[in-house]
Order: structure tokens, then C-alpha cells, then sequence
């Protein structure tokens, strides 16, 4: 899977059905065969993985020992309420109220592509948060990624 990237704003219908873009959907060829798995973010966002890229996360998970109280708590948290997207005939995924409900969407949504997942904001809440940015992007980079060395490159 090469890196996602964009954003994209979409409708829900009543039904809680979602198009995904059509821009989207051209780098997700995987979509129509394995479809994809919608979970909690670690905030009141929604999180869209790729059947591939979501194994990858519980292969991840396996290695942990599961007699270690916080790692229990960890699988149980970030696990809980994960739900496999299928597209429909008309290539719409249902999207589950419970978690829409988790993340506060009550309507337009924004999917912001995260590099291997899709984030899924409530469109306002998107919108706040993407307006309170950091005074300096400048400082947060170097922050961030100043200390990466040439070797790592």
C-alpha cells in the first residue's frame, strides 16, 4: 500500500452510510475485496485502517504479553468496538452509531488521510481543530523531526 494522503469531505446519509471519494477509493484497490476495519481514535475521532494494515496492528498486539495488566487494558481499549466495512452495490460503507456516537459525528464528516489510516472527523470538530494550529509550525517540525540524523534519512 503506498502512503495515503488528503482530505476529503463527505455526507452521511440517514442510514449512516458513507461514499468513500472517488479520489480515495483509487488507492485503496484493496477496498472491494477485503474491504476495511473503522475503530476508536485516541481521541473523539473515528479511525479507518486497511484490512492489511489493521492485521499489521493486531500482529503488533499479539507480541505483547497478555499477563501484563497494562497491556490487557491497552488490546481491550484500542480492539473494543472495532468493526469490519464492507462497500455496498452502490460502493457506500455503514459506518456503526455507536461509534459515530463515540467520536460526536452527527452529520458531514472529513476523512483525513494519516499516511497508512484515515482519520474520520466530525466536519466542525475537523474544522476547530485544524484552526487552533500551533503558533510556530516551525518550532513543532524541528521538534519533531530536528533530531533525525543523515543516517537515518
Amino acid at each position: 500500500m503506498s502512503f495515503l494522503t488528503g482530505e476529503f469531505e463527505c455526507k452521511l446519509d440517514p442510514k449512516f452510510r458513507m461514499m468513500i471519494p472517488a479520489g480515495l477509493k483509487k488507492k485503496l484497490p484493496e477496498l472491494e475485496s477485503e474491504g476495511l476495519v473503522v475503530n476508536r481514535g485516541f481521541e473523539k475521532y473515528l479511525v479507518i485502517y486497511t484490512k492489511k494494515e489493521w492485521d499489521k496492528r493486531l500482529e503488533e498486539l499479539s507480541k505483547l504479553n497478555e499477563y501484563e495488566e497494562d497491556n490487557i487494558a491497552f488490546i481491550r481499549y484500542f480492539t473494543r468496538g472495532a468493526t469490519e466495512l464492507m462497500p455496498d452495490a452502490a460502493g457506500r460503507v455503514l459506518l456503526p452509531k455507536f461509534l459515530l456516537e463515540y467520536a460526536g459525528i452527527k452529520g458531514d464528516v472529513v476523512l483525513a488521510c494519516q499516511l497508512n489510516k484515515i482519520e474520520v472527523w466530525d466536519a466542525e470538530a475537523h474544522r476547530k481543530l485544524m484552526d487552533d494550529e500551533p503558533k510556530s509550525f516551525g518550532a513543532l517540525a524541528k521538534r519533531v523531526m530536528g533530531n533525525k540524523s543523515k543516517e537515518q534519512e
